[in-house]
């Protein structure tokens, strides 16, 4: 067993190199480019919707009241006449990624630490590196991806959009991996 308080270098090293790979593949590539489509006659869109007001939030769009108006003849006639969305709503005005860049890095160290803490208990100090690596690894790649199945399987998220993140996923677990091993403590 190996405490956590030793394993806090790879915690924050391996956090910083996904933060940095992860912007790497959203900013300097293709990769995700068709994650998401743009909408047909986006400014009619927008311009309809505009003047609701709608609030930040996440929305489904018809929803019924409760599981009795799903067989409603009303909601059916919603459902068929379409169109069926599941949606979010961002705040309008300019695009400010700080809080989102920050809470991925805190993100990240928090994967880190179920990292050390699933290998610490798992691995002695001075344990091989492909043993740290494969525990780290796992966890890191379980945590970084698996999640992100349920949205193509409950709410028909794009599967490609969903490999692709799984892809990425694997790539941060992979770094996050071979900075354990490597920082592993002897």
């Amino acid at each position: 067993m190996t405490d956590l308080n030793l394993l806090w270098l790879p915690i924050l090293l391996s956090s910083i190199l996904v933060f940095i790979a992860s912007s790497v593949i959203h900013m300097f590539t293709p990769w995700h480019k068709s994650d998401y489509q743009k909408v047909p006659n986006e400014d009619r869109v927008m311009d309809a919707l505009r003047p609701m007001n709608i609030p930040p939030g996440d929305y489904m769009m018809p929803r019924p009241a409760s599981p009795k108006d799903i067989s409603s003849p009303e909601f059916v006639e919603k459902r068929n006449k379409g169109p069926i969305m599941i949606f979010t709503v961002l705040p309008a005005g300019p695009i400010k990624m700080g809080k989102q860049l920050l809470s991925w890095f805190l993100y990240s160290c928090v994967i880190g630490v179920f990292a050390a803490y699933v290998t610490g208990r798992a691995l002695p100090i001075g344990a091989n590196y492909l043993h740290v690596f494969r525990f780290a690894g796992t966890i890191a790649f379980v945590s970084y991806s698996l999640g992100l199945w349920q949205l193509s399987i409950w709410y028909r998220r794009s599967w490609g959009t969903t490999i692709r993140s799984t892809i990425d996923g694997l790539i941060y677990a992979l770094l996050t991996a071979g900075t354990f091993g490597w920082l592993w403590p002897k």
